[in-house]
């Protein structure tokens, strides 16, 4: 389905922005790309700063980024293997979006968990009431 002006509609399941948000705005990809936003990493050292994610997520992450075009590896010749990981130039473009939802997040965050409490309380009364 498009819209009216021809671009694809974000309710089309083969949008490309429904794709895009798909890949970036996975959880582990903004960390990542928040992290590599300071400058080349090595892998142990992503790993280290990123809190809770297994070494399969994490290689399978930056796999997908690499193959997007948002993060380069690069391959050091030496014994052991160096690899490094950087933002592309693609990849920087994300920085600012991403911590603009940081900043969102960040102010939010107490009105958030306040619903979601609310929320919680609410369902354990109506469940207690069936009884």
């Amino acid at each position: 389905m498009q819209k009216a002006s021809g671009s694809p509609s974000v309710m089309d399941a083969q949008c490309p922005s429904r794709l895009v948000l798909d890949r970036i705005a996975d959880k582990w990809t903004a960390l990542i790309i928040q992290i590599l936003a300071r400058g080349t990493m090595r892998y142990a050292a992503l790993q280290r700063e990123i809190g809770g994610i297994s070494q399969k997520m994490l290689t399978q992450t930056l796999r997908t980024l690499e193959r997007d075009g948002l993060v380069q590896r690069k391959v050091h010749p030496v014994v052991p293997p160096k690899v490094e990981y950087s933002l592309t130039k693609l990849g920087r473009t994300l920085i600012e979006p991403l911590h603009a939802l940081c900043r969102w997040s960040e102010k939010h965050l107490a009105e958030l968990q306040a619903n979601r409490a609310r929320a919680r309380a609410q369902t354990v009364a109506a469940t207690a009431g069936r009884d």
